[in-house]
């Protein structure tokens, strides 16, 4: 199968200056298209798509210059190579040409040499860029993979944790339904006592009070209203549970959208409570923080592995504090614990993929280098200070909206 023949497209307004090019490119079999002004050059770009553009710079109408800007403003043509035409080879004009978008420019009249040179350079050039293009979008699918790898192993290790959580609050709300359930019947009871009383002609005020203080009316009374509320309050914590972990565990598209931080912390606290209940006492210090432009759900990952590296750090009872503040167009969040702190030979190394402190089967050695990436991405950066014995800081710097810089 022979390959495609690559697409040159030559704009010249004067025939007789491109007719032994266009032959000679021919027999090196391109298949040449010529135009003749920049409008039909742009028309055809728009229709054919060439792979090369040879752009003469003095043309009637819009001239080489603007015609290749205007290409240049277009999605589907700005990545086609234009090498210009031109007599005019003083710095002012050559400068104009690259500034308008060319990738190169030969001399008239032409060489036909030369003008072959340049083409298979621009040409391989040109095909370099897609492939690492190809690659680069291959190596983004693949990080997106290796993201939710391992927010979906990080929610696997949380997975007896979270269970207890919603088992507790299923618990005793079952429990309170069958009390619940024993009351109602003793009530049914009751109303079917009343009707024998009145049947029997007993006195029956007497026989009511009889009943009611006998079947504990009173008390179910008031022990039914606690029931419902605790039952209410239990479905809402599986509610918050579930809700968190379908939050979190959801795929991640490319939609950046104002988001609450704070939100965010508290449903991640609420996922890894278990994790953390029994290590530390977690303390937050909330200032005052506008929207910030993220994904919410990639920025929930990262605090949850900074969570849970401050509860695994921490060996017998301690204090982990969450500090959040505005400085300018950027926001921070402190996570700290009162653990055992980090040499610096492990500062140095605690974003490396797959480094990991922790014993083997524990953790995956990913979450601080996928936060790492995370928080990259977003264009804020990860700060650590941390002492041997005396605990670690790591604050995320965020810009409030993606085009602030440092």
């Amino acid at each position: 199968m022979k390959p495609e023949r690559q697409t040159i497209l030559i704009v010249d307004d004067v025939p007789a200056n491109i007719g032994v090019l266009v032959d000679f490119l021919e027999e090196k079999q391109f298949r040449v298209l010529v135009a003749r002004d920049g409008e039909e050059a742009l028309a055809r770009c728009q229709l054919v798509k060439p792979d090369l553009v040879l752009l003469d710079v003095m043309m009637p109408g819009i001239d080489g210059l603007e015609t290749c800007r205007r290409l240049k403003q277009h999605s589907e043509t700005v990545h086609i190579p234009v090498i210009f035409m031109t007599a005019m080879t003083d710095s002012d004009n050559v400068v104009a040409a690259f500034e308008a978008g060319g990738v190169d420019y030969v001399t008239k009249p032409i060489r036909i040499t030369e003008v072959l040179a340049r083409i298979h350079t621009h040409l391989a050039l040109r095909e370099m860029h897609r492939q690492l293009s190809a690659q680069n979008t291959l190596l983004q699918e693949a990080n997106d993979r290796l993201l939710q790898a391992e927010k979906m192993a990080s929610i696997g290790q949380l997975a007896a944790g979270v269970a207890h959580e919603i088992n507790n609050p299923i618990g005793f709300v079952n429990c309170n339904l069958g009390n619940l359930q024993t009351y109602v019947t003793t009530l049914f009871g009751v109303i079917d006592d009343f009707q024998q009383a009145a049947a029997a002609a007993r006195p029956v005020a007497a026989r009511m009070a009889e009943l009611k203080e006998a079947a504990e009316v009173d008390f179910i009374r008031h022990d039914f209203a606690s029931l419902m509320d605790e039952s209410r309050d239990g479905l809402q914590r599986v509610k918050d549970i579930v809700q968190a972990l379908k939050d979190f565990a959801h795929a991640d598209n490319a939609n950046t959208a104002s988001a609450d931080l704070h939100r965010g912390l508290d449903s991640t606290l609420n996922i890894v409570s278990s994790e953390i209940r029994n290590k530390a006492d977690v303390v937050k210090e909330y200032g005052d923080l506008p929207p910030v432009e993220c994904i919410a759900s990639q920025l929930n990952q990262v605090f949850m592995n900074l969570l849970v590296n401050a509860a695994h750090a921490i060996a017998v009872k301690g204090v982990i504090t969450i500090r959040t503040g505005r400085a300018g167009q950027w926001v921070w969040i402190e996570i700290g614990d009162t653990g055992a702190g980090m040499n610096a030979d492990t500062i140095q190394r605690i974003f490396e993929p797959f480094f990991t402190t922790k014993p083997i089967g524990i953790g995956t050695g990913l979450g601080l280098s996928v936060s790492y990436g995370i928080v990259k991405r977003h264009g804020g950066r990860i700060d650590v200070h941390s002492e041997l014995g005396t605990g670690s800081q790591f604050t995320v710097h965020l810009p409030i909206h993606r085009e602030a810089s440092p």
